[in-house]
């Protein structure tokens, strides 16, 4: 069992469920037990207080998810607290270029549809978001030989695109803000900031006495729930809580809180919380995808994933390294961020929950979940073939230098 939980630990693991997942959910949904699969996806349970009565499928992408993006923000706050995003030089690359990715994208959307007739321009938001899973999977699967900061660039840019797009949810797709339930969740993060750094002796106390688990869950499942039920989008929450938690261990403490949290949540999230998501979110049926090639919402979501994500990202990146004093980290040259520009167009998550929120019909819905697989798969190949050729030049250089190295000693 140590062995499953410590595998489950590496993004690649990881994300080859995922995609394993995915791929099951696309076969089980066209296939004979086709019914079995749209009854499990829409299944119905849990409390009606605070509207958390919701289907299978909207339990795995706001309530599971909420947990990946707890360790998402986590993993970004100790970047920003002890990694190179100390630096704002540093840290403004990425994210000026997950700007540039959400901005393009849906300005080349709105270019193809905006004289679509009916829903069609609804979907503007469809292309904005990165998959942090997929893209992160990707990229380990092919990185062997890249340089580490690429992968706190890809994060860094991950995170901001999906926070972006979690606003342009609450914003452009929620039909109003529940100001008493929004205040509550932001009380709620003021008592979790509190739990985490307050020194008081009170604070301390109750530290002591109960178990991280006991003191944490059931405030991190109010947290939750208030931002749900405010209308901001339910995954948020699990960003916010993990962008506050402590990453500095204190008298007593072998590791912070935020390391203990990430080392237990990861293999959890790994092995449930993406595949499950994956399993009931991925389920697109063919059948209705008559016109599919026809349909300006197909292209506008090709176009904003495929061209408009590296579009963005690369030349917000660039101009930006050029116009100020941010740079790109030494490590890395403009090849490797063009890689990461076209892993960006990766869209899976957010980007299938802004195209149900988008549109009614099922000709729309199809053409968007449909371009939104095809993008992604398209954008995982080219920046698999992008990266992997990176490495292997990186990989040949460094084996170069060590021989000579080792010529020079030996001489």
């Amino acid at each position: 069992m140590s062995r499953i939980i410590t595998a489950l630990r590496s993004d690649a693991v990881g994300g080859v469920l995922l995609i394993v997942a995915a791929l099951a959910a696309l076969a089980w949904a066209n296939s004979p037990l086709a019914d079995s699969y749209e009854a499990l996806r829409t299944w119905s349970f849990g409390p009606s207080g605070l509207d958390l009565r919701l289907s299978a499928q909207a339990w795995a992408a706001d309530g599971l998810l909420a947990v990946f993006f707890f360790i998402v923000g986590n993993e970004l706050k100790q970047e920003l607290v002890h990694g190179e995003l100390r630096d704002p030089r540093r840290a403004a690359l990425p994210v000026v270029a997950a700007l540039g990715g959400v901005v393009i994208p849906a300005l080349l959307f709105l270019a193809v549809n905006v004289a679509a007739p009916g829903e069609a321009v609804n979907g503007w938001g469809v292309p904005m978001a990165t998959d942090i899973a997929f893209a992160l999977a990707v990229l380990a699967v092919v990185g062997r030989g890249l340089p580490t900061p690429l992968r706190t660039f890809l994060l860094t840019l991950a995170t901001v695109d999906d926070v972006c797009a979690v606003v342009v949810i609450a914003v452009g797709y929620t039909s109003g803000l529940n100001l008493a339930a929004l205040a509550g969740a932001a009380a709620g993060l003021c008592v979790w900031a509190y739990l985490q750094h307050g020194r008081g002796r009170a604070v301390t106390a109750v530290r002591r006495a109960l178990p991280a688990w006991l003191l944490y869950g059931p405030l991190a499942v109010l947290i939750w729930a208030l931002t749900h039920a405010c209308g901001v989008h339910a995954t948020i929450a699990g960003v916010a809580m993990g962008l506050l938690m402590r990453t500095r261990p204190r008298a007593g403490e072998q590791e912070p809180p935020s390391q203990r949290a990430e080392h237990a949540l990861r293999p959890f999230c790994a092995g449930v919380v993406l595949p499950v998501f994956a399993l009931l979110s991925a389920g697109i049926s063919l059948s209705g995808a008559d016109g599919f090639w026809a349909g300006t919402v197909t292209w506008g979501v090709l176009a904003g994933l495929v061209a408009g994500k590296p579009l963005g990202i690369v030349g917000a990146a660039w101009l930006t390294a050029r116009l100020t004093s941010a740079h790109l980290n030494p490590r890395l040259s403009w090849s490797d961020i063009a890689g990461v520009g076209v892993l960006g167009g990766i869209g899976f998550t957010v980007s299938l929950l802004i195209a149900e929120l988008s549109y009614t019909g099922p000709a729309h819905l199809t053409q968007a979940k449909g371009a939104i697989l095809l993008a992604s798969a398209a954008a995982s190949v080219l920046a698999a073939l992008i990266l992997g050729a990176r490495g292997r030049r990186r990989r040949a250089a460094a084996g170069g230098l060590t021989g000579q190295a080792g010529g020079a000693l030996t001489g």
